[in-house]
C-alpha cells in the first residue's frame, strides 16, 4: 500500500513541476508549441516523476519508515504542552516589549523587542516541557500527584490481576504436560490458543514425516482435551505482516497483557527482553523435581563418556544428567556419587559430582 501511495504522490508532484516549469524549457529550446499545452507538459512531468519513484522505491519506502518511527515516538500532551508555553511566552514578550516600542530608539525598539520575544518563548516552552508534572499538579484539582501518561504502557500491569490468561505455544502443545497441569488446577484464568498456532499444527499434521505428523496430530487432540478441564478459548487474531510463530505470540503476548506458556528455551529468553511474562513448563518441572544439594551422595549408573577428559555421565530416573569426574572407564558399571555443584536453568538441570572410593 505504501508503494502506491508513493507512485500517486510522486505522480502528482511531477504534473505539477512539469506544468510550473516546462513552459520556460519549451521557450528556451524553441519549441513554443508546447509552452501553453498544459495537458503534455503535465503528463510528461508524472511520467519523469513515476520513473524516478519506481527507480528509488527502497530509499523512499526507507524515507517513509523512518517518518512513521519519528511519528510513533512523538509525546503528543508534551509537545501540545510545550506549544502552549512557546505562545504564552510570545504573549508574554510581546507586552514586554511595548515600552521599548513606545520609546522609537531605532535598536532599543527593535532589535531588544525581537529579542526578548525569542527568550521567552524558549523559557515557556522549556518550563512547560521539562515542569509538566508539576504544571498538571498544579492545575489540578485533586490533591494527589497526577502522573503524566507516557508512550508505552506497562503490561506488567495488566498481569497483577489474580486469572490473567495464559496463552499457549505450539511446543507446549506438543508436549501435552499442559494438560496434566491444567487438570492439577495450577493454572487459572483464560487458556488461549491463537489460531495461527493451530495451523501450525495442521501443516505439521500433513507432514510426510511420521514424527512430525504424529507430533502435530498430538496437539491437536490435546486442544480439544483442554477444553473438557479448561476455560479455552481459540482466538481469530493474527498478524498479516509477519510471518514467523513466535514473533505473532510475542506480539500477541504484549498487546494482550496473557502469559506466554512454553517450554521452548529461546523463546522464553526473547519473551523476557521484550518484557513478556512467561510461564517455563521445563522450569515447573524443575521445580518440582527432588533436590540434590552439595554433599548429598546416591548411587548412579555411569552411560556414556563425558565432553571432558575423565568424565562419566549418568541420568536419574526423571532424567537430570549427572556429570561425574574420573568415570569415563567405568561405563555400564553402577557407582557412589558425591554431589558438588547443581546447575538450574530454563533448559533443564545439571548436577555435577566427584566419584566416592
Amino acid at each position: 500500500m505504501k508503494r502506491i501511495i508513493i507512485h500517486v504522490l510522486m505522480v502528482i508532484v511531477g504534473a505539477t513541476i512539469g506544468d510550473a516549469f516546462l513552459p520556460e524549457f519549451w521557450t528556451l529550446i524553441n519549441q513554443r508549441q508546447f509552452q501553453n499545452n498544459v495537458v503534455v507538459n503535465s503528463l510528461i512531468g508524472a511520467i519523469i516523476f513515476l520513473i524516478f519513484s519506481i527507480l528509488f522505491i527502497r530509499l523512499l519506502l526507507n524515507f517513509v519508515e523512518q517518518i512513521d518511527k519519528i511519528v510513533a515516538t512523538i509525546n503528543i500532551p508534551k509537545i501540545t504542552l510545550g506549544f502552549m508555553g512557546g505562545v504564552l511566552g510570545l504573549v508574554i514578550g510581546a507586552i514586554a516589549s511595548i515600552p521599548l516600542w513606545i520609546l522609537r530608539i531605532p535598536i532599543l525598539s527593535t532589535i531588544i523587542p525581537f529579542l526578548l520575544m525569542m527568550l521567552a518563548v524558549y523559557v515557556g516552552y522549556s518550563v512547560s516541557t521539562k515542569r509538566e508534572t508539576d504544571i498538571l499538579n498544579f492545575f489540578s484539582k485533586k490533591k494527589t500527584s497526577l502522573a503524566v501518561k507516557t508512550d508505552k504502557i506497562d503490561r506488567r500491569d495488566k498481569r497483577k490481576v489474580k486469572g490473567y490468561a495464559k496463552l499457549l505455544d505450539t511446543s507446549v502443545l506438543i508436549d501435552g504436560r499442559i494438560l496434566d497441569i491444567l487438570k492439577t488446577g495450577f493454572l487459572d484464568g483464560d487458556i488461549i490458543v491463537p489460531n495461527f498456532v493451530l495451523l501450525e499444527l495442521q501443516l505439521l499434521s500433513d507432514s510426510n514425516d511420521n514424527l512430525k505428523r504424529a507430533k502435530g496430530r498430538r496437539g491437536l487432540d490435546l486442544v480439544n482435551d483442554m477444553k473438557e478441564v479448561a476455560n479455552v478459548t481459540v482466538s481469530a487474531k493474527d498478524y498479516q505482516d509477519i510471518h514467523e510463530v513466535d514473533t505473532k505470540l510475542l506480539r500477541f503476548a504484549s498487546e494482550t497483557g496473557a502469559a506466554l506458556v512454553t517450554n521452548d528455551f529461546n523463546l522464553n529468553k526473547v519473551a523476557e527482553i521484550q518484557g513478556v511474562k512467561v510461564l517455563n513448563i521445563n522450569d515447573l518441572a524443575n521445580a518440582v523435581k527432588p533436590q540434590l544439594i552439595v554433599g548429598d551422595t546416591l548411587s548412579l549408573t555411569i552411560v556414556k563418556k563425558g565432553t571432558e577428559r575423565r568424565q562419566g555421565i549418568g541420568y536419574l530416573p526423571d532424567g537430570t544428567m549427572i556429570v561425574v569426574e574420573d568415570t569415563a572407564d567405568m561405563l555400564d558399571k553402577t557407582v557412589t556419587v558425591e554431589v558438588t555443584k547443581s546447575l538450574q536453568t530454563s533448559a533443564g538441570r545439571m548436577i555435577f559430582g566427584e566419584l566416592v572410593r
